[in-house]
């Protein structure tokens, strides 16, 4: 049996680096989006070229989903706490827009499907703010016992994926990553009620880690000794590890990535001097991202802005160059000095090809 919950003091918990208004730049602010926006299909992530904005539109941002997409309204909305707590309850929305709220920008990253290998960069990414309760408050109210070492989500889409039927959509999460302050229970995106189709009400979100550890719908948490059994931790989405002692290990934490967005493949440019420009992101902070001109050996440093929350960091840098057709490439290494791979991997670094159509000084770079 579930019991209710104490009710917090304070309206608001201390943000992780910046505010909810200084996530972002003023000409870059979240805008809501009506029912008449809404598309009838998934949205489909945008290439990198088309990523201008620090922060990414609802409209915008990727939609995918392993089996149905549940439509839940807030008012029959609840969230249940158990397993290994000393206080099992269950939580209306009503009671958990009550509790003290927490905003985060992150970046959100699918990893891909995992009936595929991960060989290619998808750059299936977005930039967003999420609003809504820290899990570690909701954790501290339940009493979570000393033997707890997982949380395990559930979330309330259900169905048959890859011919195996499940009941829900379950995930697990270090109880060490579940108590960190960034991981939020929310309700909001971008200023807005979280879509039920992004999966509203109320998601998971855990930053740093691939989206498919933020589980949408969700309607369950529960504390275990041990990982979850549901086919989505326990089989897909675990990848190749050959310093497991299984072999295999989680997809959670993302590693370093970025994408160019200018220029943009194809393009043709009457300037020798040319802006590179993108993004770049991980679990670990982007310390240099460094561009390489015509595949070559040297590799320069662009200017890298720090990051704010978890959010994606802006990199520029001014190529000289050549009339004629050129590559860009662009690499990010983190501060914990893992580097983005070269190509057949998921995160392989991105090329651009491009033209200047007017005649320029030999081929080279200069520091931006």
């Amino acid at each position: 049996m579930t019991s209710s919950f104490p009710q917090a003091s304070s309206p608001t918990d201390k943000p992780l680096s910046t505010t909810n208004a200084e996530a972002h730049s003023p000409t870059d602010k979240p805008h809501s989006t009506t029912n008449a926006d809404i598309p009838t299909q998934p949205i489909r992530a945008p290439k990198p070229h088309q990523q201008l904005s620090y922060l990414t539109h609802d409209l915008t941002l990727f939609e995918e989903n392993h089996t149905t997409w549940p439509d839940t309204d807030p008012s029959d909305w609840e969230l249940t706490v158990d397993g290994l707590v000393r206080n099992r309850f269950t939580l209306s929305f009503a009671e958990l827009v009550n509790l003290p709220t927490s905003s985060v920008t992150t970046f959100h990253e699918c990893y891909g499907s995992p009936l595929h290998p991960p060989t290619r960069n998808l750059w299936k990414v977005g930039n967003v703010v999420w609003t809504g309760v820290r899990l570690s408050r909701i954790l501290a109210l339940a009493d979570v016992a000393p033997e707890a070492r997982f949380l395990w989500s559930e979330g309330r889409d259900h169905g048959v994926f890859a011919g195996h039927r499940v009941d829900s959509y379950q995930k697990d999460l270090p109880l060490g990553k579940a108590l960190q302050d960034e991981v939020i229970v929310a309700y909001r995106m971008n200023d807005a009620p979280i879509r039920s189709r992004r999966g509203g009400p109320v998601r998971l979100v855990v930053p740093g880690w691939f989206g498919t550890n933020s589980t949408k719908w969700l309607c369950r948490l529960t504390l275990q000794s041990s990982r979850a059994p549901g086919i989505f931790a326990s089989y897909f989405y675990n990848r190749e590890d050959e310093k497991s002692v299984t072999g295999m290990s989680p997809v959670w934490a993302v590693e370093p990535n970025s994408m160019i967005v200018r220029p943009a493949p194809g393009e043709c440019l009457d300037s020798t001097d040319v802006t590179v420009s993108g993004w770049a992101w991980g679990e670990v902070e982007i310390d240099v991202v460094e561009v390489c001109l015509d595949e070559g050996d040297v590799w320069v440093p662009a200017k890298t802005e720090s990051r704010k929350d978890f959010g994606w960091q802006r990199f520029s840098v001014l190529v000289h160059t050549s009339y004629g057709k050129h590559s860009i490439s662009a690499r990010a290494t983190s501060k914990a000095g893992e580097r983005q791979p070269g190509d057949r991997t998921r995160n392989q670094v991105h090329t651009v090809q491009f033209e200047v159509t007017e005649a320029g000084s030999a081929a080279s770079l200069i520091h931006g």
